[in-house]
């Protein structure tokens, strides 16, 4: 996974705040804030929820993302998890062969409700950059490159840390099933991408 830079120059000006993480195509952040940081100027905003995306759990997809994310960037907006992480990366790069140059990226790991870190929501976040990075889209953040690594390194046990992380948990404790979530934490299992709002 590449993390230098290419001749192609990112859209952010040079004064831009190092956590803007401008300098890179695919860049990574956590919850709200982490929109606020890295959206501003991205082409895309993938908004991460895994729980929500659990079977019988889900909601539309426009309602997975918080209004304050959405007038929070005029980037087009998708919502992802393990099951639809190639289908989203395809997506994106057909977007960006339709604007005819690089495609900037904010993936965000949505994270819980009380604003705690959701290990799912990383990991799911990790296997969209990886999917990305399997199609070539590889100019990756630090932040990005070390999500990635956290799916990649802990793919084989991503099922059971969708029930035993604190996010898990806790959608267990609301009722639930454990299998369910298992099942949403099988990468690849959705063919079709969720488009929230196209630029």
């Amino acid at each position: 996974m590449s993390e230098t830079t290419t001749t192609d120059s990112a859209p952010a000006s040079a004064a831009a705040p190092p956590a803007a993480q401008s300098k890179y195509q695919v860049r990574f952040d956590l919850g709200t804030d982490g929109v606020r940081r890295i959206a501003g100027e991205a082409d895309v905003l993938v908004w991460v929820d895994q729980v929500a995306d659990a079977p019988g759990v889900a909601q539309a997809a426009e309602d997975l993302v918080p209004r304050d994310v959405l007038a929070g960037t005029p980037a087009a907006v998708l919502v992802a998890g393990l099951a639809d992480a190639a289908a989203t990366a395809a997506w994106i790069l057909a977007e960006q062969e339709r604007l005819g140059r690089r495609a900037y990226l904010a993936i965000v790991a949505a994270g819980r409700a009380d604003g705690g870190f959701a290990a799912d929501d990383v990991l799911a976040a990790g296997a969209v950059i990886d999917a990305l990075a399997e199609l070539g889209i590889d100019d990756t953040s630090p932040e990005a490159a070390v999500a990635c690594a956290s799916y990649t390194g802990l793919r084989r046990a991503v099922a059971h840390l969708a029930t035993a992380s604190v996010a898990g948990r806790e959608a267990i404790s609301a009722g639930i099933d454990p299998a369910v979530l298992r099942r949403a934490a099988t990468r690849d299992s959705g063919a079709t991408a969720r488009v929230v709002r196209r630029r």
